[in-house]
């Protein structure tokens, strides 16, 4: 009893072995946060090309297998891949509007999809050693500028779930908030009365509590399970060989450099949140696992990977730092590619339920932007600007995600990523006015402090 009572929270860089139990339920509330982002992407191409309801499942068994050898890889690393950090990997948004576009092209397809996600994939891990490198150009001020830029972003997913899913029909109803409270006020008084391992499985905890309740008002829908096959294996080009074309393929390759830049912020939120500097080594190992998952992501009929930016706020929350719980859940991921009726059960969750969850993590991981930006000498006006300026950048996608439609399609990847939008304007300003304009201000406190 007395291993449950105290806290498990082993330093980020260690595989510390943690009591069977906290091992499995805190790995689980990895893959129950998760699980909604990284069926999405599946499900949303499929529907873009026209695929019946049996080949959507194939396509998110498949994202799930991917996703799962995708996590194992990266939290434990093999060889020279993988950045040895608790992270979870998925199927990336930064394509989708690519990827929609594609699968309406006569001679594209889904093919042509997977060929470029190949192209993408090896194009990306020619360049993570060069990517690598942008380590020296994130201090305090654009860390936690961008990290708090994340929060934000995801706070508005967050906030839809809670009213019950942007595609509710009774968006906002008491039914959908009351729920959604619940979550959250289970989470947060289990983290004000109790401790150590209680803490750690919080989220897990009012998830439960919320998915109970939801059964009990009929609000879990079940239609379908009895249909799901037991085992389904996922098998290399189902669809057929793919297609290299050179347009699907340069639009893919942007979204590469985008999920990088992307990534890059990720990478290092979590080196704060664990006490683990990211060093360039780091970084470029865990580059090429994400370029590396979406070159096989290719050959196994899904898409472009890329770290989960929600799963940064879980370990904020729940202080569990090591990768062997990353690497558990990574486990239950591919269990689950090959069991269609247990996927399909943690699909049920209703929206509202993770809504409660997520307000609390995604709040965390700006809270943690806003601890390291104190770093940083946030006096200086021109640092205020940088901060203000990016942070607005950031925001523009979430606030009105048509503001860009206007601009070349090519552009969307960037367009309509907050977390890019504001790493590229903080990365930009500081260039700007600490790098470039470092003389100048040197110079010029100089002046001020002889007068």
């Amino acid at each position: 009893m007395s291993e449950l009572a105290e806290p498990q929270i082993p330093a980020a860089p260690s595989m510390v072995r943690l009591p069977l139990l906290q091992l499995i339920l805190v790995g689980l509330q990895h893959v129950l946060l998760m699980y909604g982002g990284a069926v999405a992407v599946p499900l949303i191409i499929g529907e873009a090309a026209g695929l019946s309801r049996e080949e959507i499942a194939f396509l998110i068994n498949a994202d799930l297998l991917v996703a799962g050898i995708a996590t194992i890889v990266q939290s434990l690393g093999i060889g020279p891949v993988g950045i040895r950090m608790p992270v979870m990997m998925g199927a990336s948004f930064a394509a989708v509007g690519s990827m929609v576009a594609m699968a309406g092209m006569p001679g594209i397809g889904l093919q042509g999809i997977f060929g470029a996600t190949i192209a993408a994939g090896f194009f990306g891990m020619l360049i993570a050693p060069f990517m690598s490198k942008v380590v020296r150009f994130f201090p305090p001020l654009v860390t936690g500028t961008v990290i708090t830029a994340i929060g934000l972003s995801l706070f508005p997913v967050a906030v839809n779930w809670a009213g019950g899913g942007a595609a509710a029909a009774q968006f906002g109803s008491p039914i959908y908030l009351g729920i959604a409270a619940l979550v959250l006020a289970t989470i947060l008084l289990i983290n004000r009365f109790m401790h150590g391992f209680w803490v750690n499985i919080s989220v897990l905890i009012g998830m439960a509590l919320g998915y109970a309740l939801c059964g009990i008002l009929g609000m879990v829908d079940l239609s379908g399970l009895a249909q799901a096959p037991w085992v389904q294996v996922v098998t290399p080009l189902h669809f057929g060989m793919p297609k290299f074309e050179l347009a699907p393929i340069l639009s893919m390759c942007l979204v590469v450099v985008i999920i990088f830049v992307e990534s890059t912020g990720m990478f290092i939120a979590l080196g704060k949140i664990t006490g683990q500097e990211v060093t360039p080594r780091m970084l470029r190992r865990g580059l090429l696992c994400d370029a590396g998952a979406s070159f096989f992501a290719g050959f196994f009929n899904t898409f472009t990977h890329s770290s989960f930016a929600q799963n940064i706020g879980l370990v904020q929350m729940t202080g569990v730092r090591c990768r062997s719980v990353t690497l558990a859940a990574g486990v239950f991921l591919i269990i689950l590619s090959l069991l269609p009726k247990a996927a399909f059960l943690v699909a049920s969750i209703p929206p509202a339920v993770l809504g409660g969850a997520a307000i609390a993590m995604f709040g965390m991981v700006a809270a943690t932007g806003i601890k390291i930006l104190q770093e940083a000498d946030i006096a200086d006006r021109r640092n205020q600007l940088l901060v203000a300026v990016s942070i607005g950048m950031g925001l523009i996608p979430v606030v009105r995600p048509e503001f860009f439609a206007q601009l070349p399609l090519w552009m969307s990847p960037i367009t309509h990523s907050g977390i890019a939008m504001a790493t590229l304007s903080a990365l930009s300003l500081n260039l700007l006015f600490n790098i470039l304009g470092g003389a100048e201000r040197a110079a010029a406190s100089v002046h001020a402090h002889t007068h």
